[in-house]
């Protein structure tokens, strides 16, 4: 399962905030970062033993991904009848950045990784003026308010 970030500001969020934003207690989350000068650009957290959930970072500076911003812009367009699809629509357009979040298939802790995954979307969200859409039920705000829902 996907999940996607459309964050309004370039900034990314340092990964010691983001690793300390996600921790709960009785649920360490390890997390591995990779980066280059214009900060990290993917990472693994994990829970445990099981396959990590994994996060790619891509900004429009650098990144081809203007198209498929469109593309999200373009769907969103067509969901009219849903009273905020155009003001995400507006959102995705004016996206500097795009993170997705990949839920392994495998989980053997099904409830903890999907709070792990909506954990990260919120945390980044919050600190880009970002919106997050997860694959097959919805967009929501970072506060985690569905303004959206996909049928």
């Amino acid at each position: 399962m996907w999940y996607r970030v459309f964050c309004r500001t370039g900034a990314d969020v340092p990964p010691a905030d983001l690793l300390a934003r996600v921790q709960r207690p009785g649920r360490p989350v390890r997390g591995d970062f990779r980066g280059d000068d214009l900060g990290w650009t993917a990472a693994e957290f994990s829970l445990g033993s099981g396959t990590p959930v994994y996060v790619e970072r891509y900004v429009t500076d650098v990144d081809d991904l203007r198209d498929d911003l469109n593309t999200w812009a373009t769907w969103l367009e067509t969901q009219d009848h849903e009273p905020n699809h155009a003001r995400l629509m507006e959102h995705v357009i004016q996206s500097r950045q795009l993170i997705t979040v990949r839920k392994p298939l495998d989980s053997s802790n099904e409830s903890a990784v999907e709070d792990l995954c909506q954990s990260i979307c919120r945390v980044v969200a919050e600190a880009t003026d970002g919106v997050y859409q997860v694959e097959g039920d919805g967009w929501y705000a970072a506060d985690g308010r569905k303004m959206l829902t996909e049928y």
